[in-house]
Parts: structure tokens; C-alpha cells; sequence
């Protein structure tokens, strides 16, 4: 009827084009695949990076125009990993991938920390990144390649990037540095960090360590950097193969160069005074806003405002913007050139400390830690194994006993914002934090689970560093054993024609004003955790090696304070945090202790108040016993030990009176294991009857005599551990017991 359908052509010119793509290899020869011209062909630019089985598709699109009086650039990273691609379903209600968990936000802020300083300082443009995990390969580590993805995908697009960066794993595995180690194999290493760089330049370097020193770190940076010009030139090739010669032009901004000059010279000495005047957050703030409210009244009679009427919008929003570069500009000369910080510190002087634990009756441990204007209150809550967390993505579920949550209310600036929930920002301090401390926590026989968390009262720059001091202090206040402190310090750096200052606990407005914002944890022993952004091109090994060694010694100095505090962990838990006994058993017993539908440990649970963790490891029965009550614990351990004992002829036992007969009573002298002592065995004297001699519940001593051969059932004696009257004759039983 309707006839034969016959294939259409396209003269669609990107419908024609064949797949390019451009490899390299990387440690054992493993190959890497970057392929464009296949899929998402209508982003301004879209690649495919493949490596064994793992797959990653990266587009990117931008606007043409900037958003009408937009004076920023917005740019937004999102890395997501599809379930289906490891061949599984959510378990979420709704079967579908749901807000970005903490694996995937900590994944995009390593692409977009790294991608932000590409894109030119008067690119205004929205720019959204979308790099998804299409296809997993359980050895492959997708987030050492999701940055090359996201390059790539801005490589061959025609947005005005003024370089190609990339980003590589560099891991410590058996004292040999491995380029984008398997997943196995990093189960093993003793330093693990992601680095990103141009060409030319790092520009981000992130990890943790167990306790590296500070060469070890430069030699890391030195092998990541030239595995990424390896990885550079590949995507030169591809945007080579793909055509790309010329970038887009855009809208830039508008200046105004009388009002630059007046502003410029109004404000430079205004704010040269403030800023040398060694003042709080708080009043430097203010000054600088009063010097700005001048500034307005100022211009009004160069640009012919009337009495009562103000500056038009356009020169008032070119005075604040170039007010902010007198600020930016005055404060890295002061430092540069007069040695001199914003709060009248020296380069390398960490602010004044303050630091306390036991601060709280109730949390199982807790600290506060004051840094200047910097402070964080830290709890641990000690749990059992039941409450250990799910580390889930595409490619690996675990569960994780030790976790770290950093918050960030708005009071601890001053300010007054809605309450939206956790920002990546608090995610990515909180992990730095937690990596950090990871390194010194008890190993696998430890049975708590920990949750820490740091809510940060006060922010005046360093709040992640002043968390991994207070985390440090609140766990060994815990009694949780960490065998050493571990503390961290943010460094920063201006440099400007060949000179540089490297600075020592930055302030917030140091953090925003300088070069480079680089933090640094670790014990007295070495380095756990790093996480480092740069935003000038050309830091060289040398200024590396002084921030670091600058690093060790602000670390140190916090150290000390730390030990002075708190010396080591306390060698108990606090009386009301959970007690915890672990007991093995033979596997055999595993199905008594349960119960049938687990009616014997639920029963042990209730009635003694705690709470039971039982796994089977290696062949045998391992039960956590976890409660507030030590009698309760006590209790628990009994009664277990009396399913699982195996009873000895000759042994004597408390027993229960379970139930009355005529030939005798039913005791129970260990739980779950009852006996019959006989009429003859409750009293030397001969009775007809037990009727007032025993009641059930009555708690009497039994000794086991023996076992009925052919029911396996117990016998039991109450009396041959009563006193023999005088004149009574042996018993026949006594005479089999000798």
C-alpha cells in the first residue's frame, strides 16, 4: 500500500565526514584512542577517549554572545557515569542516574579547576563541559582520562581556548612512579596523585600519600608533566586532522580609559593605606567600602551628575571594576616589594593558634581549632559496621568505615545566603580532608565505623586545613588510635616580573589576590595529602621545591601545637561512646549463634542492649559485640560463649530451673543447652517429690556427670556438690565418678 521505503541521501556536510582519531600509549604500552566525528556531531566540539574497555564521550558547546551585562565567566563541568555502562541497573527508586554523587563532583572539579584558566580573561561566553562514562572497564580509572576528554572536545571545537592541557594518575606502586596505574595495581601504591598541565605549565596538582617527602612529590610532577605533553600532542593532531586553524570571534568587553585613570589614581594611595594597616576582615572591608563610596562621589563631578542624581550605570559598574584591579594590583606590589602581608605578617608566619578538645559532653570526641580568623568545631561519632557508608560508581561498590563531612554555613562569613544543601566546594574540602587523614586510621581489625565532621564557625582562609587539624585533634580525643597528628597548611604565591613571594597560612583575600593556592597535609614524617592550583604560566621546580619546603615548616610549627594539646590518642574510648568486643569462633557454630531466621541473635540484641556484627572470614566466625552498657556487652559475651562451648564432663555451671517433672527437673546451665538433673541427683536425702525443693527459676549450681549415650542428652548433679551428710553411704553414682 504504502510501497517500498527507499534510503534517503544527505547533503548535511558533518553527516558525511568519516571518524579521525589520534593515539599514544601510556605505561606497558596501553593504548589511548581519542576519536571525534562520530558522535554528537552537532556540540561545537565532542570526542571519544578510549582505553581497554573504558569509554568516555566529552562535548562541549558555547554561546555565541555573552548574556547582557554579564561580568563573569560562567562555565559549568558536569563528569556522570552511566550505570549501563558497567551493564547495571540503579538502586535508587526510580532506576535512573539521580543527582551527581561525591565520586562524580570530585571527578568534575578535577576537569574544571583545570580547564577554567584556558579560556581568555575577556571571554565572557557560557561554556557548558558534558563528560559522561559510556563504557566501564573495571581496571581502567576513568577520572585520569575525563580531562583529556573534555581538552579534546574544546581542541577541535572552534571556542577560543588559549592552550590544551591534559591530566594524568601518577602513582608510587613497589618504589616505582606509574603513568595512569590499573585499578589494581593502585590498590598498592604509597602515593597517588592527578596532575594537570599544559605544554608548558602545571596547572593543578592533587593526591595523597602515606607519608611522602617533598622530592618525591617534584619527581611526580616531573614524570606527570612529560606523560602530558604526550597527550597534548595527540590532540594537536586531531584538531590538526580535524581542520581547526581559526577561533571564533566573540564580544568583548567595553572599557573606559578616562575612568580607569581617574579611578586608578584616586584610589592607589587610598588603598595602599588600608592595606598596610594591618586590619580584621571585617574593617579592611569596610575601609575598602568607604574608599569606594568616596570614589563614587568623586567621579560625579568629573562626569556631570547633577545634585541628588547618580553615576549612570555604565561608569559605575567600569569604577567598581577597576577599583577591584587597584586593589588586586596594590596588595601583590605591597607583599612583592614591602615584604609585608595584609594582616602585618610576615611571609612565612602562621597566625596566632588556638586549639581545644573535650568540648562537648555528649559527641564520642571532639575540637575546636581557631587559626586567626579561621575556625572549625570538630566531632567523631564512633559506630558499628552497620553504619558504613556506600561508595558506589559505574565500575565499584564498597563500603567505606570512614568518611568525613565538611559544612560551610554563610554566618561563618558574615553573610546571609539560602541554605541549599552540600556545594561541591564543602565535597572537594571535605575530601582533601578525609584523603589526608585516611592515611593514618586504624587498619581492617579496626571495628568502629567513624564519621568526622567539621563545621567550619568562622572563615577567613584555610578552613580545609583548619579541618584537617580539628579532625586530627577530635580523633585522638576519641581514643580512636591514629598513631600520629596530622595537620595542614595552604600556601600562596605572587610573582610579577621575575619575583615571586611564597606566603605562609593564606587569608581569604591572599587566597583570591595571588598566584597560586597550594595546601599541604601531613604528619611530621612526610606528606599525606596535597591539593594545588596555579594560575600563572611558568613556575618553575625551583619555586616549587621552596613552597614546599616553606609547607613543611608552617606544618611543622602547627604540629607542635598539636602534640602540646593532645599528645597522642587517649587509651580508651569515652564512657559513653560504644563498647566493642570482637570474639572468633569455629564456623560451625555461625548457624547456633544465628537461629533459626536469626531469632537467636535478635533474641541477644534485645535482651542485653546491644547491637551484633557477624561475618564469616577466613573459615571462621567473627562477631563485633558493640553497646554504651558494659554490663550489657558483658552479658552478650557470656551468652555467646555458651552457644558456642562445647560442655566437659566434671564442669560445674550456674544453671535455671526451665521446668518441673516427676522423675526430675530440666536445667539450662548454658544458653541454649538444657539437661535433666534426676530426682536422685538434686539431695542426698531420698524424695518422692521436688515439689518444694525446686521451682522453675530457681538459680542452682549443677556439675555435668555425663551424657546419654544414645540421645547425646546431659546429665546433670546438684548433689555432688552439696556436703555429704555424716553417715551417709556413697552413691552409686558417686562410685562411676571416682
Amino acid at each position: 500500500m504504502y510501497g517500498n521505503i527507499q534510503p534517503q541521501t544527505s547533503n548535511i556536510e558533518h553527516m558525511l565526514t568519516q571518524p579521525l582519531q589520534s593515539k599514544f600509549t601510556i605505561s606497558n604500552g596501553r593504548e589511548v584512542i581519542i576519536e571525534t566525528g562520530r558522535l554528537a556531531r552537532q556540540a561545537d566540539g565532542s570526542v571519544t577517549v578510549r582505553q581497554g574497555n573504558c569509554i568516555i564521550l566529552a562535548t562541549v558547546v558555547a554561546n555565541k554572545e555573552p548574556k547582557e551585562g554579564q561580568s563573569f565567566f560562567p562555565l559549568s563541568v558536569d563528569y556522570q557515569e552511566k550505570f549501563a555502562s558497567a551493564g547495571r541497573i540503579p538502586g535508587s527508586f526510580f532506576k535512573r542516574e539521580a543527582r551527581l554523587n561525591d565520586y562524580e563532583i570530585l571527578t568534575s572539579r578535577l576537569i574544571d579547576r583545570a580547564l577554567r584558566p584556558l579560556f581568555p580573561d575577556d571571554y565572557l561566553c557560557e561554556v557548558q563541559v558534558l563528560v559522561t562514562l559510556i563504557s566501564s572497564d573495571p581496571e581502567v580509572m576513568p577520572d585520569a582520562l575525563a580531562c583529556l576528554a573534555a581538552s579534546a572536545a574544546l581542541a577541535v571545537s572552534d571556542i577560543p581556548i588559549q592552550e590544551i592541557i591534559s591530566e594524568v594518575r601518577v602513582a608510587k606502586i613497589e618504589g616505582q612512579f606509574v603513568i595512569n596505574p590499573l585499578r589494581s595495581e593502585l590498590a598498592k601504591a604509597d602515593l597517588n596523585f592527578i596532575i594537570a598541565a599544559t605544554e608548558k605549565n602545571i596547572m593543578m596538582v592533587e593526591g595523597e600519600a602515606k607519608e611522602c617527602i617533598e622530592e618525591d612529590l617534584v619527581k611526580c610532577i616531573e614524570l606527570g608533566h612529560e606523560a602530558i605533553i604526550v597527550q597534548v600532542k595527540a590532540q594537536e593532531e586531531l584538531r590538526r586532522l580535524k581542520g581547526v586553524t581559526a577561533k571564533r570571534e566573540y564580544k568583548k568587553p567595553l572599557h573606559h580609559e578616562e575612568v580607569r585613570e581617574k579611578v586608578t589614581a584616586f584610589t592607589t594611595p587610598k588603598v595602599y593605606e588600608v592595606a598596610k594597616a594591618a586590619l580584621s576582615k571585617h574593617d579592611r572591608a569596610d575601609r575598602f567600602q568607604a574608599i569606594e563610596d568616596e570614589l563614587m562621589e568623586y567621579l560625579k563631578s568629573h562626569f556631570i551628575v547633577s545634585e541628588g542624581e547618580n553615576l549612570a550605570d555604565d561608569i559605575k559598574k567600569f569604577a567598581k571594576e577597576y577599583y577591584h584591579d587597584v586593589q588586586y594590583n596594590v596588595v601583590r606590589d605591597m607583599m612583592l616589594k614591602d615584604k609585608v602581608r595584609l594582616d602585618g605578617r610576615k611571609l612565612d608566619e602562621v597566625r596566632a593558634l588556638n586549639m581545644e578538645v573535650d568540648v562537648l559532653p555528649s559527641p564520642h570526641g571532639a575540637a575546636l581549632f581557631t587559626r586567626g580568623e579561621t575556625q572549625s568545631l570538630t566531632t567523631v561519632t564512633l559506630g558499628t559496621p552497620l553504619d558504613s557508608t556506600l561508595i558506589e560508581s559505574a565500575a565499584v561498590s564498597d563500603y567505606s568505615k570512614f568518611f568525613l563531612h565538611y559544612n560551610f554555613p554563610p554566618f561563618s562569613t558574615g553573610e546571609v545566603k539560602m541554605m541549599r544543601g552540600v556545594g561541591r566546594r564543602e565535597v572537594g574540602h571535605g575530601n582533601l580532608a578525609m584523603r589526608s587523614l585516611k592515611q593514618m586510621m586504624p587498619g581492617g581489625d579496626f571495628p568502629y565505623t567513624v564519621r568526622v565532621v567539621s563545621d567550619i564557625l568562622e572563615s577567613n582562609g584555610s578552613s580545609s586545613m583548619a579541618t584537617v587539624c580539628a579532625a586530627s585533634l577530635a580523633l585522638m580525643d576519641a581514643g580512636v588510635g591514629i598513631p600520629k597528628h596530622v595537620s595542614g597548611v595552604a600556601m600562596g604565591l605572587i610573582s610579577k616580573d621575575g619575583q615571586f613571594a611564597i606566603l605562609t597560612d593564606i587569608l581569604g583575600d591572599e587566597d583570591h589576590l595571588g598566584d597560586m593556592d597550594f595546601k599541604v597535609t601531613g604528619t611530621r614524617d612526610g606528606i599525606c595529602g596535597v591539593q594545588m592550583d596555579i594560575k600563572v604560566d611558568g613556575l618553575s621546580m625551583d619555586v616549587m621545591r621552596k613552597a614546599l619546603a616553606q609547607a613543611k615548616e608552617g606544618r611543622l610549627h602547627i604540629l607542635n601545637a598539636m602534640y602540646a594539646t593532645i599528645p597522642e590518642a587517649r587509651n580508651d574510648v569515652k564512657p559513653h561512646a560504644p563498647r566493642m568486643v570482637k570474639l572468633f569462633i569455629d564456623k560451625e557454630f555461625i548457624g547456633a549463634v544465628i537461629g533459626p531466621g536469626g531469632k537467636v541473635i535478635q533474641e541477644i540484641q534485645r535482651e542485653t542492649g546491644t547491637t551484633i556484627n557477624l561475618e564469616e572470614k577466613n573459615s571462621m566466625g567473627e562477631i563485633s559485640i558493640f553497646s554504651t552498657n558494659k554490663e550489657g556487652v558483658e552479658k552478650a559475651v557470656s551468652w555467646i560463649k555458651g552457644i558456642v562451648a562445647v560442655p566437659q564432663v566434671g564442669d560445674v555451671y550456674d544453671a535455671t530451673v526451665k521446668s518441673i517433672m516427676p522423675f526430675g527437673a530440666f536445667v539450662e546451665f548454658l544458653p541454649g543447652k538444657q539437661g535433666l538433673v534426676h530426682i536422685s541427683e538434686v539431695s542426698w536425702k531420698r524424695l518422692e517429690t521436688l515439689e518444694g525443693v525446686l521451682n522453675e527459676g530457681d538459680k542452682i549450681k549443677v556439675k555435668l556427670i555425663g551424657t546419654d549415650p544414645k540421645s547425646g542428652k546431659f546429665k546433670l548433679s546438684r548433689k555432688i556438690l552439696i556436703p555429704k551428710p555424716e553417715g551417709q553411704g556413697q552413691s552409686r553414682q558417686e562410685d562411676r565418678q571416682g
